[in-house]
């Protein structure tokens, strides 16, 4: 990937020329999802893509000018290969680093140096080491989510029709039946056909229902959410309010997002049982705008970050990597439908959501493009 990247970066800037103004001819940077500047040949930045930017939580206007060197935690290393560089001793190195970043931890890098066509400037790209983890997995969820679609209608359609046929024939039975002990046999089989066709419905529901597209305000569907679930829990919850109101209107499915984030949010509720009967039980929806989000096998220039984060006891690590499997639940009597909907509701609108959990802290993030 590295590799590839920094070959598109070399030929982007040889077919420009030296006159034109940095920011315009470095440009295609910003197209890129990897982090990546153009430094001269003693690393002050030149030019810092977006996604630096997003990383480093500085902006553009700061990072030009200044020595890259000092946003790492060991300065020697780039220096040292800056070095090399300006003496021609390679065409492209590679080494591990860790980024200093302004309101978080360090972040692990695998930075890559190489020599553009234009002397005195150098390419450094820097490539999360997480990154290639969290694509692989979101590769893996699609994948499985598209499978476990297809097994649940052609398993749900499957159902159906023999269901019917039971369900009709223990009512006939009944209507031939004098002993009262006997028609109670009957009841009961009817009503597990029942239980077991709304299962069949809401299996088939996301796949029925059309998907109605019009404009969305994300904040319109969090305070509905919001209402809904503090209405059902009116004591001893927080739901918390931290919004990005910057953030515009999409063209989306309202009913189907309010419903995916619904599901998430009363699956929170439920795990903070303990957290609510002791009154300290909370639930944070959090909204923020990503830039140059890779997700989904795409990049996407910006995508809404929806964060619903508990202070419950975490996902149990038996299921953690099966919660969006349908018919999997961590809780006893739950359906295992929740998050498998909810999923499908964001896939149809090109998103994801992906989940990450320890005890005391489980952060929900639905990724959505932004137009």
């Amino acid at each position: 990937m590295a590799a590839s990247a920094v070959s598109a970066l070399k030929k982007a800037g040889k077919r420009v020329v030296r006159s034109v103004d940095a920011a315009q001819r470095f440009q295609p940077l910003d197209l890129l999802a990897t982090l990546a500047a153009v430094v001269d040949a003693d690393g002050r930045v030149v030019f810092a893509n977006a996604a630096l930017e997003d990383a480093l939580g500085m902006s553009r206007r700061s990072i030009n000018g200044s020595l890259l060197q000092e946003c790492f935690t060991e300065p020697q290393l780039l220096d040292n290969a800056l070095q090399g560089a300006r003496g021609n001793e390679f065409a492209a190195l590679r080494y591990d680093a860790w980024l200093r970043r302004q309101t978080h931890d360090p972040l692990p890098v695998h930075v890559v140096v190489a020599q553009t066509e234009t002397a005195g400037e150098v390419i450094v790209e820097l490539l999360p080491l997480e990154q290639q983890t969290r694509q692989e997995r979101e590769e893996r969820l699609l994948d499985q989510a598209q499978a476990n679609k297809e097994l649940i209608r052609n398993l749900a359609h499957e159902i159906k029709n023999p269901l019917g046929g039971i369900r009709g024939a223990a009512q006939l039975l009944q209507m031939e039946l004098d002993s009262k002990e006997l028609v109670e046999y009957t009841q009961v089989i009817i009503h597990e056909a029942d239980r077991l066709q709304s299962l069949v419905d809401r299996l088939l529901a996301p796949h029925r229902r059309p998907h109605v597209v019009g404009d969305v305000n994300i904040h319109e569907v969090c305070e509905r959410v919001r209402s809904l679930i503090l209405a059902e829990f009116p004591r001893g919850l927080r739901v918390v309010r931290d919004y990005d109101t910057s953030i515009p209107e999409f063209r989306g499915d309202r009913e189907q997002l309010i419903q995916a984030l619904l599901n998430i949010a009363h699956n929170a509720a439920q795990a903070l049982g303990e957290r609510i009967a002791a009154g300290d039980g909370e639930i944070i929806f959090r909204t923020r705008i990503g830039r140059q989000v890779t997700f989904g096998k795409q990049r996407y220039r910006l995508a809404l970050e929806l964060h619903v984060i508990d202070n419950g006891p975490g996902v149990p690590d038996s299921i953690r990597d099966r919660i969006f499997f349908p018919l999997v639940s961590g809780r006893e009597g739950g359906s295992g439908l929740g998050l498998t909907l909810a999923q499908t509701f964001v896939q149809q609108h090109h998103g994801l959501i992906e989940c990450d959990s320890v005890p005391g802290r489980t952060d929900f993030k639905l990724l959505i493009p932004l137009p």
